[in-house]
């Protein structure tokens, strides 16, 4: 009997409750990066990510995900809240 070498998705074992929280702990300080790393990004890169998220969103005759058009809204979510550390302007 020959085994696959790829595991599929019922052969991992179900994530401990400290796990899901280290997981989410990480994904929190991750989405800030961005936040700090977009604040300082030059528009170009910032339109890349929203031009980004649209590539990724359902397009006209193919089936909608939910999971994907909410991973391209928290994209945009990410560049909008970017927008607000924006270094000040000097008038």
């Amino acid at each position: 009997m020959s085994e696959s070498l790829h595991p599929t998705p019922g052969d991992s074992p179900a994530l401990t409750n400290a796990e899901l929280v280290q997981l989410r702990v990480r994904v929190i300080a991750l989405e800030n990066m961005v936040i700090a790393l977009l604040a300082n990004a030059p528009p170009e890169q910032q339109a890349l990510v929203r031009e980004m998220a649209s590539y990724i969103s359902p397009r006209p005759g193919y089936t909608p995900h939910t999971v994907t058009m909410h991973a391209a809204d928290q994209m945009r979510s990410l560049v909008d809240r970017a927008d607000r550390f924006q270094p000040m302007q000097a008038s």
